[in-house]
């Protein structure tokens, strides 16, 4: 069967000596220029009339033309196909996200701190070439075979039956705050995990976090005026959306029990922190700092984006409630994901804001993309209200902490008198920060030549970097890739201590 073929073939004058020469001019010209790519399938001989406006003898000849060239190979019985190109366009560095402007973007989408920001997962060239095994220690990135895809695949399949079934609906694809079963779903899932008093109709599903922080700097963020705190070190993405819209973003030190509250700006109209597990360094916000953030926030009329980063796997201590309690008063906006809990490639998310700000946030999230996928959301609500989701969790903590316990007894064996873990109680991976200063950065880059993949602390800062080390997750590592990787970690520690000079004394966690 032929596929359809668009490429627009100009035709010679009828009666011209030329027919044949033309219609070779053109595809030769088509395949050196990459419009007709390697791999493509021309149209047959017998529809040439039809597709390419000349005779099956013709076409024939021209094909037989190509070939002689080394543009086409004829497959017996398949067709006639583009070969492998001429000539290859150098490819472009894997950290050249951007590439080369010419002055018609946007400053701001060509500097680099947000190249830095926004691909803080890239690696350099070369990461991660090594013959030996490849170790996956980044943060926010999870084993997908540890997912029951079996049962989601039938959970999906349902709902794709039923919209089978479905009549045509006259809604308006605009005003679209998400699926109300979804809504349901997420606000009776994080009362009983996270203490979110909410309503369906106080939720906003979002394509992940990410969205859910770019809506929440378009509706609040007034270019060149508001001033937005955010925790130092921080998740680098988030600062993104915020910058672009104009905000002046100001760093924040965190210590042991969170965000320095007495050092945020007085005219500090958006907080950002992670209180539950702090990204990356892990500890959770402590009650007095929390009692006092929220005090803040009060009497300076600021809002608070509280970013609930894995928050559903806890391991020891009390369950901690979040930020948000649901009061009229209340200025917290509450962001939440599926990516940790199920897998990233969903790109779902929520949003749980103050009443003031629902329209305006739908109105953001219409003009950006209408809604999220609709058979999408219906299968995650059904996975969430048939329990699958809390089975899925409760399995993820039992595997998570017998990681987070052998992790922290092979940094303790080999790197004990070099590094000391933050305590942390949340989360899918832990911080390792050195007693005395390193350059975990060249550290990093030499484990990913031996195929370990591991963040340092440095990429995390966007003030003065006030401590040294690595994030360390477990999510993606099982016990005997966690061990390789450990031992690597301390061989290289140990070349660049050796290499290294004068030992400063690192923040004391």
């Amino acid at each position: 069967m032929d596929l359809l073929f668009e490429l627009n073939i100009t035709q010679a004058p009828k009666g011209s000596r030329d027919i044949s020469s033309n219609l070779y001019r053109q595809l030769k010209s088509a395949i050196l220029a990459g419009r007709l790519r390697s791999g493509s399938r021309l149209p047959s001989t017998r529809n040439a009339s039809f597709a390419l406006g000349v005779s099956r003898n013709t076409a024939q000849d021209v094909y037989e033309r190509l070939a002689h060239d080394g543009l086409v190979v004829a497959r017996h019985g398949s067709g006639t196909f583009v070969s492998a190109p001429l000539r290859k366009a150098k490819a472009r560095p894997d950290n050249d996200i951007f590439g080369k402007c010419d002055g018609r973007i946007s400053e701001f989408w060509t500097g680099q701190d947000v190249s830095d920001w926004i691909g803080f997962w890239r690696e350099s060239r070369g990461a991660g070439t090594s013959d030996e095994p490849r170790v996956e220690l980044r943060p926010a990135i999870i084993d997908p075979k540890l997912f029951p895809h079996a049962m989601f695949r039938q959970v999906m399949a349902r709902q794709l039956r039923r919209l089978e079934t479905r009549p045509t609906s006259f809604k308006s694809p605009q005003r679209n705050q998400g699926n109300h079963q979804l809504r349901k779903a997420i606000a009776d899932h994080i009362a009983l995990t996270r203490a979110v008093a909410c309503v369906p109709e106080d939720v906003v599903v979002t394509s992940g976090a990410q969205q859910a922080f770019d809506l929440i700097a378009r509706t609040l963020v007034k270019a060149g005026e508001t001033v937005v705190a955010v925790e130092d070190p921080g998740y680098p993405p988030m600062r993104v959306p915020f910058a672009a819209a104009g905000a002046k973003l100001v760093p924040v030190r965190v210590d042991r029990e969170g965000i320095l509250v007495d050092e945020i700006p007085a005219d500090a109209s958006i907080i950002c922190v992670c209180p539950s597990h702090q990204f990356p360094l892990g500890m959770s916000m402590s009650p007095a700092r929390r009692k006092a953030l929220v005090a803040f926030a009060a009497k300076a009329g600021a809002v608070i984006v509280e970013d609930d980063y894995d928050g559903e796997f806890r391991y020891d201590g009390s369950p901690l409630e979040a930020l948000r309690s649901g009061s009229p008063s209340d200025p917290v906006f509450y962001v939440g994901s599926f990516s940790k809990c199920m897998f990233p490639s969903l790109r779902l998310g929520f949003l749980v804001p103050p009443r003031w700000a629902i329209q305006s946030l739908v109105a953001a999230k219409n003009c950006t993309d209408w809604h999220c996928s609709i058979p999408l959301q219906m299968a995650v609500a059904s996975f969430v209200r048939d329990g699958h989701l809390a089975r899925h969790v409760r399995r993820l903590r039992r595997l998570y902490r017998e990681r987070r316990r052998h992790i922290s007894n092979l940094l303790d064996t080999h790197l004990g008198g070099v590094v000391d873990l933050v305590p942390s109680f949340y989360g899918m991976h832990v911080a390792a920060v050195a007693r005395t200063e390193l350059d975990c950065e060249s550290i990093s880059e030499a484990l990913s030549r031996r195929g370990v993949m591991i963040h340092s602390l440095d990429r995390y800062f966007l003030g003065p970097k006030t401590a040294s080390g690595f994030v360390i997750s477990y999510a993606a590592a099982d016990p005997a890739a966690l061990d390789l990787a450990v031992e690597a970690l301390a061989e290289e520690i140990s070349r660049a201590s050796v290499r290294g000079g004068a030992e400063k004394r690192s923040q004391a966690w």
